[in-house]
């Protein structure tokens, strides 16, 4: 390594052949940044459910179990063989891990626009975040507002832009109103405080009272509870009044796709001029774009003839609508940072600390309001 070398903590995941999962701590050299480039030193990177896949991946949440200590800290756990076959593209490699996070620019290129971001804190995209250095392109860097702390800015682009996205699907695909599913997570806030700012109809979904009552608490005015005996025609109530042809659904597994769908096709039915055997004319939607869980989805096929069910997933409708869309919504996600994109954290952990099993199995849970955030250059 040379003297202007930069090296860090980096954790990665490994699934072996064999079914082994092993999560550690590495010690890897950051290159110097070439003249469209950045180093950034991450001060804040948020443990997201997308970013639990790659980290974790289908492991039994039983079977973990750590060895050594500090930055020798290793944990391995058991990855049920019938799971190995849809995982053969990532066996036997260490893979790093984070999609997002934020932090300071150490070093930057010789262009014009890597050298603007020195000494900036910036939020960052581009995978690899659980890292104590990060090196990207300075297009993948969005300077922070004066006053933004990186813990502010860490969750800058998963969640805001997916809710962001949701909006922009409705539109794109003809409809006024939307549905969405595990709705007071902190994707779920957000999406609630988009559509009040912006007058679209929304139907949050919600699994207990005390998840309706965050979401009431911040104006949304359309929540149902899956887990109530009234449920189904709480849903279609709410859909006869807001129109919602389009779901969102974070659950994936087991029949809540379904019932939706067959709600908005009643909600329909209570305002149609006239009979048809075939049901609604009228187009529904429900995209799947999580998996809290893991199951079948079990569709029962009494929703008529225009419906679908799809999967959703941020980067390729980011890819879909092109650069100059994406800079708008980024632009509108750094100027709410701290208000409607705000994201708020239950626990800041160190890069060991985020291997330690207790925490494992606290973050793993994916429950709402249990949201970690890695601080990579805490001691």
């Amino acid at each position: 390594m040379s003297a202007t070398e930069t090296k860090g903590l980096q954790l990665r995941s490994r699934i072996s052949k064999g079914g082994d999962l092993e999560l550690s701590l590495v010690e890897v050299v950051t290159p110097e940044p070439g003249p469209d480039q950045v180093v950034v030193k991450v001060e804040a990177t948020p443990i997201n459910p997308s970013d639990l896949g790659l980290l974790l991946g289908p492991a039994d949440m039983a079977t973990f179990k750590a060895s050594g200590s500090g930055a020798g800290v290793k944990v391995t756990a058991k990855v049920p063989a019938a799971s190995l076959p849809f995982l053969a593209a990532r066996l036997d490699q260490a893979m790093p891990v984070g999609n997002e996070g934020a932090g300071t620019v150490v070093k930057a290129g010789s262009s014009e626009a890597a050298q603007a971001l020195l000494g900036k804190t910036v939020s960052m995209i581009g995978g690899a975040m659980y890292a104590q250095y990060r090196l990207l392109k300075a297009t993948d860097c969005q300077p922070l507002p004066a006053g933004t702390t990186a813990a502010e800015g860490a969750s800058w682009f998963v969640n805001p832009l997916t809710a962001l996205g949701m909006t922009e699907t409705m539109k794109r695909e003809g409809h006024t109103a939307l549905v969405h599913t595990a709705a007071a997570s902190n994707l779920g806030q957000m999406l609630n405080k988009i559509c009040l700012e912006d007058g679209i109809p929304l139907v949050n979904i919600v699994r207990s009272a005390a998840q309706a009552k965050i979401l009431h608490d911040i104006g949304a005015k359309h929540v149902v509870d899956s887990t109530a005996p009234d449920f189904m025609d709480a849903l279609t109530q709410a859909l006869v009044e807001t129109g919602a042809t389009i779901a969102f659904d974070a659950i994936g597994g087991g029949k809540l796709a379904s019932q939706i769908l067959t709600c908005m096709e009643i909600a329909l039915g209570k305002t149609a001029k006239e009979y048809s055997r075939y049901g609604s004319t009228t187009h529904k939607q429900v995209y799947i774009y999580g998996s809290l869980a893991t199951g079948p989805v079990e569709l029962t096929r009494n929703y008529g003839m225009a419906w679908g069910v799809g999967g959703w997933l941020l980067t390729p409708f980011l890819q879909k609508i092109g650069r100059p869309e994406q800079v708008r919504l980024r632009e509108r996600v750094v100027k709410g940072l701290k208000t409607t994109f705000a994201s708020h954290y239950t626990r800041t952990v160190s890069l060991p600390e985020a291997l330690d099993v207790a925490n494992i199995a606290a973050y793993g849970k994916r429950a709402t309001g249990e949201k970690f955030l890695i601080d990579p250059s805490k001691a």
